[in-house]
């Protein structure tokens, strides 16, 4: 008898959960009804499950609105019906057509209109929902043929009077109002929740034809899920034999390529692998990936495979990935297991400029019917709750603000506001927004994927299905995660400038010999890698120069235990003590001693949980890693998870293993598994990091201008051009006659590109340097502004910049005689003209200009002075009593130094307090960190960019030296000398 029920999928309007709302309509004895929310199907899959579960009949549909107005509701018969739904509200989104006021006629779905409104004659599969306070209107009125068109209309939105209100905000959320000015036509009825059975049909007593039409519209509809299998594409040949005849032919063919012949723990491996992959059907997502590996290679993009993919020997083989998993122990089972509940996949990275041509191919080769990218679910969360709930009560930003400010909110306790904020608080908050799009995941079906969504159009123009990863999972769908990121534009952009500007042609595959270089590794020993992917932020900096690192094996374990929750364990501390102290570590157990001696006694990896499980606990691998599993949060079910903890203490009692050195070892194991990381992530990781470092040390100059055009990385710009000078570049202002885009290299000669200018429009900023190349070099500013057409601001804002000093003219004297082409009128559009005509000329007095100026002017448009450096633009001549180079001879002494402001990092103590950690450059360059405890940090505060005066004590830890901040000032810069202060 429900034929038109809301869940919380209804975006800022439905106010129940799935679960909530299934639970709510067993609770009330409803055997069947219909979801529908508004333009989408994310729930019905999870609808279907939950239904299932409780003994209800699931009914799936759309309720289609137009700018808020209810037009109808589609009711799907089967599976196709709800095919047929989602391919309608799919061909709207991906065509940008705004939904027609009367749909295509469905073969397999109902469509229902209310009661009320203007209909035309109705289609056979067309109905007329009347509300229970309308049955008034049909008193002796002759029904005619519309009798049999009449089914109940009872829409179901809220569950309670509490719930109705939520509904309220939702609504004033969505309209951006307050909650006075939401109408009736905006919101549901109060009445919109579920009723028993019985008195919903109590209701049409008098009409039972109604009923009847009703009870034989959802007697005749079926949507059944049910058969629990994978949706992906099942087979890449065609067939799963030919599938599996191909891979092997592969993997073998890898194997012969990747290792020395005769590798016989290799063969075993791969041989174990690919009977896996068999049994578990796994043939086809591998093929797969391999194949968007060998368009990716044919268009000459470099990718990076890692994740726990990485863990599979054939995916070494298939050059999926680059990481050896018998080089550092990796076991296959993280990756692929008979028991693992959800399902793996690989993460291949691409140049952020290279990913879309990716996804282009993915979805022309196997299909747009069957392709999709995978879609994200934002929900309402912490503060942003707050001020929108706020706002929906028209209460002034300065209330709201103090209800978020944790220091506030205990003398609000009593506040009646804050309490009906609360409350509305712990109702909304996690449920979901808005859809949005997955990092990179997509969806490969073996069916139409609108079998199980309709499809979203967002600002990617790729088709989006309506639900996140975890409901493909759920679903059956395995993901390829095709992701990109700015270091390997880094590497790419790297290599093709070293072949243009040197000849040189660089196989940045050849990690194996980089890792070996003594000179990279020594490098990485001082931890310096400013730009390298991963490895360039001051704390993995630090980290480096700590462990002393200088080779592959502690750089994949740096990459895992920089990261928050092993730093936070104190873990980090651990492990950099016993690395230096491997004499001094004390094994719980000889197993513990087997199992992580190669990380010193700590659990840094995923896989070190594993290994303790296995090796100590004596549960099997696929075993082992269901628990690590369940350990992070990933539960495959509560009793299986308990069932394997209590194995692992039956195990090792059974072994004779002493009871209380068990209890401990469980106690790291468990304290450790929340916040691992993969040791596969870890070592791609740092395969990428080592191809950097090798290009950072080799091509440096090349690097860096791949770094800044690619737009750096952890760092602002100007610390890029900063290094981009040390490397003995001469590195020069943007200049129409020599500078492209982005930024360029010849020889060691560095132009800065139009793209890094405050202000300058991107139709000027591709103009400028395309014209120059079509026509030649620009002679003087009057024929740059007929070739180029450039306005009076943008010329302007070119001659501050330096970026005409090729003419022969002071910037003033340009600026004076800008005015006389384009002062007092617009300038046409470029053209070839027949005659040139000489401007008049004018003799002008002597105009002053300084290096000051010029870097006030590049300040305002670059963000960082060229001309000179910042410390040349203080006010004082000092410039610190002890450099950073010297940091460790001074070592528990107090020292002042001047440092050039890099960057800062706030964290909170133990006591919730908040301290910082500064980074900044010394006058010769180079890098030293500072720490700001509470008692000084609030008294001495960052002040932005700029050069400060700091007074601090000079601490080490493991070899590097750190200034405690005692009093800490920024220093004034010299005075503008056109606009006074700065």
């Amino acid at each position: 008898m429900f034929l038109n029920v809301h869940s919380c999928y209804s975006l800022r309007y439905g106010t129940m959960s799935i679960e909530k709302l299934v639970t709510e309509a067993a609770f009330m004895g409803i055997r069947e009804m219909a979801l529908t929310d508004i333009n989408n199907s994310t729930g019905i899959l999870e609808f279907f499950r939950e239904c299932k579960a409780k003994g209800i009949k699931a009914i799936g549909g759309i309720e289609f609105r137009r700018e808020g107005r209810l037009l109808y509701t589609g009711i799907a018969q089967n599976k196709e019906g709800m095919k047929e739904l989602n391919d309608f509200l799919t061909g709207c989104n991906l065509e940008k057509r705004t939904l027609p006021d009367r749909p295509i006629d469905f073969k397999h779905a109902y469509v229902l209109y209310t009661y009320g409104k203007e209909i035309f004659e109705l289609r056979e599969n067309e109905f007329l929902g009347i509300r229970a306070e309308q049955l008034h209107l049909l008193y002796n009125k002759d029904l005619g043929d519309l009798k049999k068109k009449l089914v109940v209309w009872h829409p179901v939105t809220v569950n309670s009077r509490t719930s109705y209100r939520l509904h309220q905000y939702l609504r004033a959320i969505d309209g951006n109002t307050v909650l006075s000015k939401i109408g009736t036509e905006e919101s549901c009825s109060p009445r919109e929740e579920f009723l028993p059975p019985g008195e919903l049909k109590r209701l049409y007593a008098g009409y039972p034809f109604i009923v009847e039409n009703t009870e034989k519209l959802l007697s005749s509809c079926c949507l059944d899920y049910s058969n629990k299998t994978r949706r992906n594409k099942r087979s890449y040949t065609g067939s799963r034999q030919e599938d599996q005849v191909l891979l092997e032919k592969l993997a073998w063919a890898g194997l012969e390529d990747r290792y020395e012949p005769g590798n016989k723990e290799a063969a075993e491996r791969l041989k174990k692998e690919l009977k896996v992959i068999a049994e578990l059907d796994f043939m086809a997502y591998f093929l797969i990936t391999w194949d968007i590996i060998q368009y990716s290679k044919s268009k000459g993009y470099y990718h990076v495979g890692r994740g726990s993919g990485a863990n599979s020997i054939v995916a070494f083989c298939l050059r999926i990935t680059d990481v050896d998993p018998l080089e550092l122990k990796l076991y296959f089972e993280r990756f692929l297991n008979k028991h693992r509940s959800s399902p793996p996949d690989f993460d291949i990275d691409y140049s952020w400029d290279e990913r879309e041509d990716v996804q282009r191919y993915i979805f022309e080769q196997y299909g747009k019917a069957y392709t999709a990218l995978l879609g994200t679910m934002s929900t309402f969360k912490d503060k942003s709750v707050f001020r929108e709930i706020g706002k929906a009560m028209g209460l002034p930003k300065e209330e709201i603000d103090s209800f978020t400010d944790p220091t506030q909110q205990g003398k609000h306790l009593d506040n009646p506001v804050f309490k009906r904020i609360m409350n509305a608080y712990d109702l909304m908050k996690d449920m979901p927004n808005q859809r949005s799009i997955h990092a990179g995941g997509v969806l490969i079906s073996e069916e139409p994927i609108t079998y199980y969504t309709a499809l979203d159009l967002p600002p990617k123009d790729l088709p989006t299905v309506q639900w996140d990863m975890y409901e493909a999972e759920a679903i059956g769908f395995d993901k390829f995660d095709i992701l990109s990121q700015r270091g390997i534009g880094h590497i790419k952009e790297a290599v093709e400038l070293i072949e243009q500007n040197t000849g040189d042609q660089v196989d940045i595959h050849e990690v194996r010999k980089f890792m070996d270089d003594p000179l990279i590794n020594a490098r990485l020993r001082l931890g310096e890698s400013i730009g390298c992917f991963y490895i360039e932020s001051p704390a993995m900096r630090q980290l480096l120069s700590k462990l002393e690192c200088e080779d592959y094996l502690t750089l994949v374990a740096a990459s895992s235990i920089i990261r928050p929750g092993v730093a936070q364990s104190g873990m980090m501390k651990t492990y950099i003590y016993n690395y230096h102290h491997r004499d001094q570590i004390k094994y719980l157990h000889p197993i513990m001693k087997q199992e992580l001696e190669d990380t010193f006694g700590v659990m840094v990896y995923q896989e070190d949980v594993i290994k303790v499980c296995y090796s100590y606990g004596g549960l099997d691998l696929a075993d082992a890693d269901i628990l690590r599993r369940g350990m992070s949060g990933k539960y495959r079910s509560k009793a299986e998870f308990d069932r394997l903890v209590e194995s692992f203490f039956i195990n090792a009692r059974n072994k004779g293993y002493d009871e209380a050195i068990t209890a401990e070892i469980w106690r790291q194991v468990a304290s450790f598994a929340g916040y691992s990381f993969s040791k596969a992530h870890s070592a791609s990781f740092a395969v990428e990091s080592y191809q950097s470092l090798f290009l950072k040390t080799h091509y440096p100059m090349e690097f860096m201008v791949a770094v800044l055009n690619n737009y750096g990385g952890f760092y602002q710009r100007w610390v890029y051009v900063h290094e981009l000078k040390k490397t003995g570049a001469r590195v020069h202002l943007p200049c129409v006659n020599h500078s492209d885009t982005k930024v360029n290299i010849s020889g060691q000669d560095v132009y800065m590109g139009f793209i890094g200018i405050n202000g300058l429009e991107s139709r000027f900023i591709q103009l400028i340097p395309q014209e120059r190349e079509r026509n030649g070099r620009y002679t003087d500013l009057e024929d740059f502004i007929l070739r180029t057409g450039i306005t009076l601001q943008q010329c302007i804002l070119l001659i501050r910049t330096g970026a005409l000093r090729d003419f022969g003219k002071s910037k003033k004297i340009l600026l004076w005689e800008v005015y006389n082409y384009l002062g007092t009128k617009t300038p046409e559009p470029p053209a070839q003209a027949l005659f040139k005509v000489k401007s008049k000329s004018y003799v002008l007095p002597e105009l002053e200009s300084s290096v000051l100026e010029d870097a006030y002017h590049e300040l305002e448009l670059l963000g960082y002075p060229l001309s000179m450096e910042m410390f040349d633009l203080l006010k004082t001549s000092y410039r610190g009593d002890v450099m950073a180079a010297e940091l460790k001879k001074h070592t528990g002494k107090t020292v002042k130094m001047l440092g050039q402001y890099v960057c800062e990092k706030t964290v909170r103590t133990k006591n919730n307090k908040k301290m910082w950690f500064g980074t900044f450059l010394d006058v010769k360059g180079d890098f030293f960190d500072t720490t700001h405890f509470p008692a000084q940090a609030p008294v001495y505060p960052f002040k932005g960019k700029g050069c400060y005066l700091i007074l601090g004590k000079v601490t080490e830890d493991f070899g590097c030296p750190s200034v405690e901040v005692l009093r800490f000032e920024k220093l004034p810069i010299a005075d503008n000398p056109v606009l006074g202060d700065f």
